[in-house]
């Protein structure tokens, strides 16, 4: 089975030059990805202010693809669901939700902000299983953040991809390489994806097991989000 799949820090579909809600401009960028499977990082769910909407429900409507959303967190109080995501073409057999723990004694300086790894399984012959997250800033958090991706990762047919905070030379990383295949290794690019506007590093990614055949990657420059999108193409 060869398929396009895709990551995207969707920056909760605001066009961050003109700090503008915009799903139609979000559905025209990931509908011109040609993507199976789109993994989305930072996305809101229906909330109590007015910008939480059903973002997912809202982009997967306006493309035809299937959707769900993996509520990793409630903002401002519990009145705000905000998390990850997924669209996809293919046939669905089920999705869960899989708490990433927060740190029990926060020790980093950036803003803590509870995770979650969004599972999918598809109802494709041969099966796969789609692992998308957006791990949080500081040290700690990461930890926690591959420790819970070791207790869910498989070693076969299984893609994991996201938002990781963290360049290719990061030891946090070294987990994650172990067991999979970054699919921008092969093509020997920098293949930064953030700040969009002028883009000086690389850390959102699409791994998969050794099994899975790896045939292109590319990063569209589309600067909508302040991350790029990235896309794989892979044979499972």
């Amino acid at each position: 089975m060869k398929i396009k799949v895709a990551s995207y820090n969707i920056y909760h579909c605001e066009d961050y030059r003109k700090e503008k809600i915009d799903f139609d401009a979000f559905a025209e960028a990931i509908k011109s990805l040609d993507a199976d499977v789109i993994g989305l990082n930072e996305v809101h769910g229906e909330g109590e202010l007015e910008e939480y909407t059903e973002q997912a429900k809202i982009l997967g409507e306006k493309i035809g693809y299937n959707y769900f959303f993996a509520k990793a967190t409630e903002l401002d109080d519990g009145k705000n669901p905000f998390g990850n995501a997924v669209l996809t073409r293919l046939p669905v057999k089920g999705f869960s939700v899989i708490p990433i723990p927060d740190p029990e004694n926060p020790t980093g300086s950036y803003w803590y902000e509870t995770r979650c790894i969004l599972k999918m399984v598809t109802d494709t012959e041969p099966q796969a299983t789609f692992l998308i997250t957006h791990f949080g800033l500081n040290d700690d958090e990461q930890v926690n953040a591959i420790e819970t991706f070791c207790d869910t990762v498989l070693d076969e047919k299984c893609i994991f991809m996201g938002d990781l905070n963290a360049r290719p030379d990061n030891p946090i990383l070294d987990e994650i390489k172990k067991r999979m295949n970054d699919t921008a290794e092969p093509f020997g690019k920098p293949f930064f994806t953030f700040v969009a506007h002028n883009p000086n590093r690389k850390i959102d990614y699409i791994f998969t097991s050794r099994d899975i055949k790896i045939h292109s990657f590319d990063v569209p420059q589309i600067i909508l989000s302040d991350h790029f999108p990235v896309v794989a193409e892979i044979e499972i």
